[in-house]
């Protein structure tokens, strides 16, 4: 989806589901994380745009998201750094208070096949990916639990549930979070509040970009539905998991991959 019809769907809603949250998404400044943002806004909730490098394309967002008569702020924190996080989540409880979702979305691609894997790509991919979930997770999880309506969601990826030849770092985190997940619901459920994770197939981001044409073909020859997702596909049941709709639902693994076997 364009920028351009993104910022188109901000128009009002009659009814905001998401009015009077406090909405936080890591890596939101670019991707779908950028998308979940501007969803969220557009359904009333005050946003919190993290990013780790992007600072001007994460304030592009704020900015976005204020000019339709929202609150947002932009916030810098690498995910894997535990005490940057920390810090973050200090400044976001000064101006908005404790957040009542929380979407770990911010992640990280180093591609080789295991052959040629450094200890590097691996660990940099885990620390990101998957100790950065743990990282934030800790840091909001009792804001979480003790919202009236506590959400948690964790972005995963059909590589994640299927692997993918040359990820073996990037489809191990992601099904980390699988597990991370559901344990945590089991664990929060005590309290009313949820975790669920969202795995979507391959979506036309910038990430998807970097893939060589001939690969694209590939992998596109695997999808039933014979294209690559867009970002609304994956936006719809973020906002879903997030409002109330989605009271009695936990635990959950929702695969938004155009039919791919896994």
């Amino acid at each position: 989806m364009s920028e351009s019809l993104t910022l188109e769907r901000l128009e009002p809603l009659e009814r905001k589901p998401l009015a009077d949250q406090t909405c936080l998404v890591t890596g939101s400044s670019r991707g779908i994380g950028r998308e979940i943002a501007l969803e969220f806004a557009r359904c009333g909730a005050d946003v919190v745009v993290n990013y780790a490098s992007s600072g001007e394309k994460a304030r592009e967002v704020r900015d976005h998201i204020e000019a339709n008569d929202e609150r947002a702020m932009a916030v810098g924190a690498d995910v894997s750094d535990p005490d940057a996080v920390a810090t973050m989540a200090d400044e976001i409880r000064e101006e908005f208070g404790s957040i009542d979702v929380l979407v770990n979305n911010a992640g990280i691609t180093i591609d080789r096949t295991f052959e040629n894997m450094t200890y590097e790509d691996w660990n940099r991919v885990m620390e990101v990916n998957l100790n950065g979930t743990f990282n934030c997770t800790k840091a909001f999880y009792d804001d979480i639990k003790n919202a009236d309506r506590g959400r948690l969601i964790n972005i995963s990826s059909v590589v994640g549930q299927q692997g993918n030849y040359g990820q073996a770092n990037y489809a191990t985190s992601k099904g980390g979070l699988i597990a991370f997940t559901r344990t945590i619901a089991l664990e929060l459920a005590r309290e009313g509040s949820t975790a669920n994770c969202v795995a979507p197939g391959f979506t036309e981001t910038d990430m998807l970009e970097k893939v060589p044409d001939r690969v694209r073909e590939q992998i596109r020859g695997k999808i039933p539905l014979d294209r690559f997702a867009d970002t609304e596909d994956i936006v719809g049941m973020v906002r879903f998991l997030a409002s109330d709709h989605a009271d009695y639902m936990t635990g959950q693994v929702i695969g938004i991959n155009g039919g791919m076997e896994w």
